[in-house]
């Protein structure tokens, strides 16, 4: 099932996508629901970041290959950073080059999105916890986040964030492809079966440490081929099972 939210005459609504046709949902999105008798065709509605986060939490170098890229070690355990929901934008939604920054990189991620509360949650359970995935970009500000060290500056600007297009509710996270393309071309091309730590692991080990809330995001990580963005670019992020996740760099 494909969950989309959706903007329809200024009312955010939550919706079944089948096709070009969206189905309302009457109900909780993170709980029961069902679909109601009102129906929109994807073209007449905007589409909206499929979650409204609390926050995001996430995992820097959770590929081997792209640990190896940074010129940095293999991590021991998981390095877990945050970015404020302030840098969710939506699909199609423009990426804002920051005045102070000289290098903005794209980084094309698998998102998960939260279904209920998770604290201290075995890993085998995890997947219970999950509403479902969804395609993510980690743009980062490469000098800033080099320069200060610790990396919130560097990954928290408002529009860092790119959500979409929608919540996938059914699908395996733990071989998909995931590509990123700049312009067209193919920058980044993996598998999420080359993480360091896998999808149910992460989110356990996130779990011991604060309490995932029903629609946070956990973005999972990069793979090899990170890079700069320019004003003017168009970023897109594709994962096998999901779609295609497209923005623009203002």
């Amino acid at each position: 099932m494909r969950i989309v939210r959706f903007k329809y005459n200024d009312e955010v609504k939550y919706g079944v996508l089948d096709m070009d046709s969206i189905s309302e949902i009457k109900g909780d999105v993170f709980g029961k629901f069902k679909t109601g008798k009102n129906r929109y065709n994807i073209s007449e509605v905007t589409l909206l970041a499929p979650a409204a986060p609390s926050k995001i939490v996430c995992v820097g170098k959770n590929y081997r290959e792209h640990a190896l890229e940074m010129g940095e070690g293999i991590p021991e355990e998981p390095t877990l950073f945050l970015k404020p929901p302030t840098a969710v934008i939506n699909p199609g939604d423009g990426i804002i080059y920051p005045d102070m920054s000289q290098r903005v990189d794209y980084e094309g991620e698998l998102a998960v999105v939260i279904k209920e509360a998770c604290k201290n949650v075995p890993p085998e359970d995890i997947p219970r916890y999950i509403l479902g995935y969804t395609c993510g970009n980690d743009v980062t500000a490469r000098d800033l986040q080099k320069k200060d060290i610790q990396w919130t500056r560097g990954k928290s600007f408002d529009t860092f964030c790119p959500l979409g297009p929608w919540i996938e509710t059914e699908l395996n996270p733990d071989n998909l492809k995931i590509q990123t393309y700049l312009n067209g071309e193919l920058k980044q091309s993996s598998s999420t079966a080359m993480m360091i730590t896998p999808v149910y692991e992460l989110i356990s080990f996130m779990s011991r440490v604060m309490t995932l809330m029903p629609g946070d995001v956990v973005m999972t990580g990069t793979p090899a081929g990170i890079g700069p963005m320019q004003k003017g670019d168009t970023v897109e992020v594709v994962i096998e099972g999901i779609g295609k996740l497209k923005n623009y760099v203002l």
